[in-house]
């Protein structure tokens, strides 16, 4: 029987996105379905798997991180979210556009096998929706791959 460590330096518990107005932000999230576990006046977590995505207004975590704003920019990173089925990745791509999201790329069969689309939330972090027929989802959606992935 193999045995798989995580290698505990290889983990992400807390994402931060700056936003430049958090009660727009909050209400995108909640209409997108998200709940908040924890909110102050400058700060809102979510509990996800194993990790926590925050809202933090983007002038306080410039603030934090002793840097002006313009510093900070929108950055290249995707976050991405990972479904069993492209008629899932739908459902969740409609929840976003209602919720107020700026689509950038349409759910769509893409080159590598799967089925993906891009869209923007009002502060312009870029998620990705996807379908990957390569990779297996355990039953509360979490993510693992395999040795061979």
């Amino acid at each position: 029987m193999t045995h798989h460590h995580a290698l505990p330096d290889q983990r992400v518990t807390l994402i931060t996105l700056g936003v430049h107005d958090l009660a727009r932000a909050r209400a995108f999230y909640h209409a997108w379905g998200w709940t908040p576990a924890s909110e102050t006046p400058g700060i809102s977590f979510y509990q996800m798997h194993g990790a926590v995505l925050g809202l933090f207004g983007l002038a306080a975590l410039a603030d934090d991180q002793n840097r002006p704003v313009a510093e900070l920019g929108t950055g290249a990173a995707t976050l991405a979210q990972n479904f069993a089925t492209e008629a899932d990745v739908d459902a969740a791509w409609h929840r976003a556009m209602l919720a107020g999201a700026r689509a950038i790329k349409l759910p769509q069969a893409v080159f590598w096998g799967g089925y993906s689309g891009y869209f923007a939330d009002p502060d312009g972090h870029v998620w990705e929706l996807a379908m990957n027929p390569f990779w297996s989802l355990a039953p509360d959606g979490s993510l693992t791959l395999s040795p061979d992935a």
